[in-house]
């Protein structure tokens, strides 16, 4: 069975830096093309970064400069460091894992950041 397993969730003051961690198993991590998607009260679920099997990585326009996705291999874990943050970013933040045609989701975290 695969997991997805988000923490790192919180409350945060605007210019303040959070980081975020999923953590999979039951499939190769490796294989997996990750991400972290957020969504808001009222809004869509959106991207916010990907980091691909073969290393690529790509940020929405929004967080560029402020947001850095990684991933430790050996550890099964993906991370997101969000720094600088404002109010507009809060939401609740989803890790995503795709092979192939399969997504894979996780349960989300909030993360709250207060002017």
């Amino acid at each position: 069975q695969v997991q997805l397993v988000e923490s790192g969730g919180g409350l945060v003051q605007a210019g303040g830096s959070l980081r975020l961690s999923c953590a999979v198993s039951g499939i190769t991590f490796s294989f997996l093309d990750m991400g972290w998607y957020r969504q808001a009260p009222g809004k869509p679920r959106d991207l916010v970064a990907t980091l691909a099997s073969g290393g690529s990585i790509n940020y929405a326009d929004s967080v560029k400069g402020r947001f850095t996705i990684s991933r430790d291999i050996a550890k099964n874990t993906v991370s997101l460091q969000m720094n600088s943050l404002n109010p507009e970013d809060t939401a609740v933040y989803y890790c995503n894992g795709r092979l192939r045609s399969r997504n894979y989701w996780g349960q989300g975290t909030q993360v709250t950041v207060s002017s």
